[in-house]
Order: structure tokens, then C-alpha cells, then sequence
């Protein structure tokens, strides 16, 4: 509801990453500017919550808000490369691929440069596939699709399959997790992981047509 006031409002979804990635640190550089205006920040207001940016450390949001999901649970803090019980953590993420800009982690063989910080919700080219907003990893030990740890779980509040969870049952116990997509409907999938993918993938391939929003 709160991306489709947002898109409605503006033809632009938020930017996908917030403050969470300059932690305690002041912008610098233009650029920084945009992790003002992530998603954590701007669709808060719309349904009355507060703000990421308005949480001290150690009093960041938990449960029963728009940016946890009620069936998610931390491990013990030692399991993780971060600290989420002071800085923070997200059991949803929006997905990152939406927005490769300059602020955004490059794959090294990504040679097509980086794409635009907020994106025009108008040129998306097949809405009711490309994923939007999913159910974020707080495991470490089920990274990669379960085939790796990944001690970042749960850190930002932008990521990639890598950091899909799948925490929500079926009738009958298959796990899986929920996936908004960019027409704002909802699906459960048990995996979001392609068997063309190598066990260590980052960043799915630019191509991708579930990932990535237009050419």
C-alpha cells in the first residue's frame, strides 16, 4: 500500500537503499544524499509510522511495523558480521536490482555502468513480474539459497536472492517466503533461486527479467 501512495504520488519508487548503509557516518559526497530518501525513510510517514532515520541506536524498530515481518527471528549476535541488536536490522528488503546506482555494490563483470538513483515506475517493463519488495534473511546459516553462510543477514535494507528467507509455511509444511511485486501484488515461492546460478552468486545476471526493471 505504502509503494503504491509513493508511485502514485511521484511516477518514482523511493531510493532502495537508506542510512542503513552510512551507519553512524554524515554524507559526504552528492551521491550520499540519495540514502536520505530510501524507502525506510520516505514510506513511513505515509501510514503514520516514524521514520528509520528517527530511531537511536538500540531502539530501531522491531516487530509490529512496516519494516519487520512478525514471524522473523535474530540469532544470537555472535552469528552475524554486524551488530542488528544496536544498529538495526531488516526483515524485508527491497530488491536492489531495481536500482544499481553509484551508491550501489557493483558486480566486477558488470561493464553497463551504473543505473538511475530513484526509479520512474512508468518504464518498468513487465510489472507483474519484477520482483519489488521480499522476505529478507535473518539466518545467517541459510545464505545463497541454503548453500552458504551469510553473516550480513538481515544488515540492509536492499539486497539480492542471496538474502531471500523462506519462513512462511504452506498447509502441508513447505516452507517459503512472499514476494511484492512491482503491479503490488503478492506471491509465496519456496525459492527464489534459478538452477542456472552458481552457489556463490551476488548479483543475478543483468538480463535477468525478474530482477531488473527495464534494459
Amino acid at each position: 500500500m505504502a509503494f503504491g501512495m509513493y508511485a502514485g504520488e511521484t511516477d518514482y519508487y523511493p531510493h532502495i537503499d537508506g542510512l542503513d548503509r552510512q551507519g553512524d557516518n554524515k554524507p559526504i559526497l552528492a551521491k550520499d544524499w540519495a540514502d536520505h530518501f530510501g524507502w525506510v525513510d520516505m514510506l513511513p510517514p505515509l501510514i503514520g509510522e516514524k521514520r528509520w532515520r528517527d530511531y537511536g541506536p538500540r531502539e530501531h524498530p522491531k516487530s509490529r511495523t512496516l519494516f519487520q515481518c512478525p514471524a522473523a527471528r535474530l540469532r544470537p549476535e555472535q552469528a552475524y558480521t554486524y551488530r542488528p541488536r544496536r544498529n538495526g536490522f531488516f526483515s524485508y528488503a527491497m530488491n536492489s536490482c531495481l536500482e544499481l546506482d553509484e551508491n550501489c555494490w557493483h558486480h566486477p563483470d558488470d561493464t553497463q555502468g551504473p543505473m538511475p538513483s530513484f526509479l520512474k515506475v512508468s518504464l518498468v517493463r513487465a510489472p507483474a513480474r519484477v520482483i519489488l519488495l521480499f522476505d529478507q534473511l535473518l539466518d545467517p546459516e541459510f545464505g545463497y539459497n541454503a548453500a552458504r553462510a551469510y553473516g550480513n543477514a538481515g544488515k540492509h535494507c536492499g539486497s539480492y536472492p542471496k538474502s531471500f528467507s523462506a519462513r512462511h509455511a504452506k498447509p502441508g509444511g513447505a516452507l517459503g517466503g512472499l514476494l511484492l511485486f512491482c503491479d503490488y501484488h503478492v506471491e509465496w515461492k519456496a525459492s527464489v533461486w534459478k538452477s542456472t546460478w552458481p552457489e556463490d552468486l551476488e548479483v543475478p545476471p543483468r538480463d535477468d527479467p525478474d530482477w531488473y526493471p527495464y534494459p
